[in-house]
Order: C-alpha cells, then sequence, then structure tokens
C-alpha cells in the first residue's frame, strides 16, 4: 500500500513531535538509567524523523539523460 505526499509528510511531523515531546520529558530524569536510555532513542529517532520530514519537500529530480534522449529522437517514424 503506497501513501501519498501528504499522509506522508504529516505521520513525519506527528513523528517529530512525539520523539521531541519524550525527548524533553525523559530529559529532566537523567538519573534514571531507563529514562537515559529512553532519551537517547528518542533523539536519534527525532533525527530520523527530521531527515525524513526534509526530504519530503525536497523536489522530485528527473532523470536529464533520458528526457535529452526522446527530445532527440523522432517522435514519429520517417517514412
Amino acid at each position: 500500500m503506497k501513501f501519498d505526499l501528504e499522509v506522508q509528510k504529516e505521520v513525519a511531523k506527528i513523528g517529530m513531535t512525539a520523539t521531541l515531546g519524550a525527548t524533553v520529558v525523559t530529559s529532566m530524569f537523567m538519573k534514571n538509567s531507563i529514562a537515559k536510555k529512553t532519551h537517547v532513542v528518542a533523539g536519534v529517532a527525532f533525527c530520523g524523523f527530521a531527515l525524513w520530514h526534509h526530504m519530503l519537500y525536497q523536489p522530485k529530480k528527473s532523470n536529464k539523460k533520458s528526457e535529452k534522449l526522446q527530445n532527440i529522437l523522432p517522435k514519429k517514424p520517417i517514412a
């Protein structure tokens, strides 16, 4: 099942919000080993969601070589 771009953007934003919240909350309990591990995992997950979010807003690159080749070749065969 393929998700459209808008759904992916929304999921990335929700993921960033949730992981940033977890990072902030666990930062208050850094002496607890479970909270410390959760803090690190949430921070890494936040970086992943941020990178994904950034990549979703980049323009799609087209294959320039195939476009040039299509423009050079005649569209109708020469009779």
